[in-house]
């Protein structure tokens, strides 16, 4: 059966809302999708894989925007300096650290063109829409809610791990260097998410709020599988690339598994 916000219309207590948004996440997170499948098993060729590291550098880019929108709109110092921490991992602390510039290395290493990747010229129109839409919730929404659209972070050490795991028994075109982005990622996503449901936890102090802070991540996993049903339709199913996208050279073949 799958879950709506209407199952979730008992929350009375914190642990019935950690319980819920677990729940959630069991069913509603992208590590769920086909084209996660498919990549994680090896089988995609290299032009897929680029077009899926292509489209994720996108939201990988916007995360700081996202963190940085929601900081300008805390007035508690303390939250605002725990939220800071957010913004250092993925710009880092000088010119080419953190985690956006070691998601650019995964892109060139699978042998896209920095410029190119930096220009964002060739982006799913569907993966701008539903970056920018999580951008804007964030800015928009109650502060529980933005802080509870970050939960999906719950789930990410699973996927983290499978998806290493998986590429470099999979792929000849990647090694771990390639993959150096997803290191830092396996402590620091736990570190993150601990510190969100905590804090949901505590200030979701009634039924609406919990019920809202599950609206959150539910609109969440949406924008992530979203993102991955764009992938999937332009480029495994063939549904036709938009006007402008990438267009990968298409291996001869499969990947060597």
């Amino acid at each position: 059966m799958t879950l709506t916000i209407n199952d979730f219309a008992d929350l009375r207590s914190a642990e019935a809302l950690e319980a819920a948004l677990r729940a959630i996440g069991a069913e509603r997170y992208h590590s769920n999708h086909p084209f996660h499948h498919l990549l994680h098993s090896g089988q995609l060729d290299k032009g897929q894989v680029q077009a899926w590291a292509l489209n994720r550098w996108y939201y990988q880019s916007r995360i700081p925007m996202k963190d940085a929108a929601f900081m300008s709109r805390v007035v508690d110092p303390d939250l605002r300096r725990e939220w800071s921490q957010r913004v250092v991992d993925h710009d880092g602390t000088r010119e080419g650290v953190g985690g956006v510039t070691k998601w650019l290395r995964l892109c060139t290493g699978l042998g896209l063109d920095e410029a190119y990747v930096r220009s964002e010229q060739g982006i799913l129109p569907a993966t701008k829409f539903a970056v920018e839409a999580y951008v804007h919730y964030v800015r928009e929404r109650s502060l529980l809610q933005a802080v509870a659209s970050s939960l999906t972070e719950l789930f990410s050490p699973t996927i983290i791990k499978d998806r290493v795991a998986g590429m470099l028994k999979h792929y000849d075109f990647v090694d771990e260097a390639t993959l150096g982005y997803f290191q830092a990622r396996i402590t620091q996503a736990p570190r993150d998410s601990d510190f969100a449901l905590a804090f949901v936890k505590q200030h979701a102090r009634n039924e609406e709020e919990r019920q809202q802070v599950c609206e959150a991540l539910l609109f969440k996993c949406d924008v992530l599988w979203a993102q991955l049903d764009a992938l999937h339709h332009a480029y495994v199913l063939e549904g036709g690339i938009p006007p402008g996208a990438f267009e990968p050279v298409r291996e001869q073949g499969r990947v060597a598994a």
